[in-house]
């Protein structure tokens, strides 16, 4: 069983800055690809960046030039770095990591970004 905890969302400014931690509970080596994905109230859940296992990246556009996508292998952990944040960034980010087979989801960690 894969566990995927999620952490760093929180309340800020328009402008400011937030980086979202997803620790898995196995190397993230063994997954094809790492996401991260938001949803706001009463919106779909949206891709916003992913990373495949090796290395390449992309991102949804309204996240082009704000956000990052990047890891630390040795903590099994995947971060997303969002700057420049906007009050329409406001939603629960959730970590996904894909295998061949499964999808495994963290439980989302809520970002608000104030006006």
């Amino acid at each position: 069983q894969v566990q995927l905890v999620e952490s760093g969302g929180g309340l800020v400014q328009a402008g400011g800055s937030l980086r979202l931690s997803c620790a898995a509970s196995r190397s993230i080596f063994s997954f094809n690809a790492m996401h991260w994905y938001r949803q706001a109230p009463g919106k779909q859940r949206e891709l916003v960046a992913a990373m495949s296992s090796g290395g390449s990246t992309n991102y949804a556009e309204s996240a082009k030039g704000r956000f990052t996508i990047s890891r630390d292998n040795a903590k099994n952990t995947v971060y997303l770095q969002m700057n420049s944040l906007k009050p329409e960034d406001t939603a629960v980010y959730y970590c996904r990591a894909d295998t061949a087979l499964y999808a495994y989801w963290g439980q989302g960690t809520q970002v608000t970004v104030s006006s």
